[in-house]
């Protein structure tokens, strides 16, 4: 199942060419990143950091620009899950502007981390089965 949100391209992000500058749309996807943990799993991402001690660093980054962001357009991210592996997750990311055009595509890979020491450990069995309902299925990628 595709997790979507929605979020407006604010005057911050753009540049003088009235398009998003590229770091920012970067910054966009960590928003979204940390605002579906809730759907995901019934954990905010700062429940998962701070009290359970778990973090998922991006390792990994792919990206494709298809069309311009501009100030004032509506972005719905669909966000899925391409892999879950035993400490690390693979995400896909395709933005959609108001138009319906995608924007913006990227995969990422983070790994399951402990906060303390920053090594690799298992994704947890109670995120595990929450990210599974995600997880694309054939031909929806």
């Amino acid at each position: 199942m595709v997790l979507e949100v929605e979020r407006s391209v604010e005057f911050s992000m753009v540049d003088l060419a009235n398009i998003a500058y590229y770091p920012r749309i970067y910054d966009l996807a960590h928003r979204f990143f940390e605002s579906v943990w809730t759907d995901v799993c019934g954990q905010s991402y700062p429940h998962i950091i701070n009290e359970r001690r778990l973090g998922f660093p991006v390792v990994n980054v792919e990206s494709a620009f298809h069309r311009p962001l501009r100030y004032g357009d509506t972005i719905t991210a669909h966000i899925t899950f391409t892999r879950i592996g035993t400490t690390s997750l693979g995400w896909r990311y395709r933005f959609y502007n108001q138009e319906d055009h995608l924007v913006w595509s990227s995969t990422q890979t983070t790994v399951c981390v402990n906060m303390d020491t920053m090594e690799p450990t298992p994704i947890p069995d109670d995120l595990r089965n929450g990210m599974k309902v995600h997880l694309e299925t054939e031909g929806e990628a």
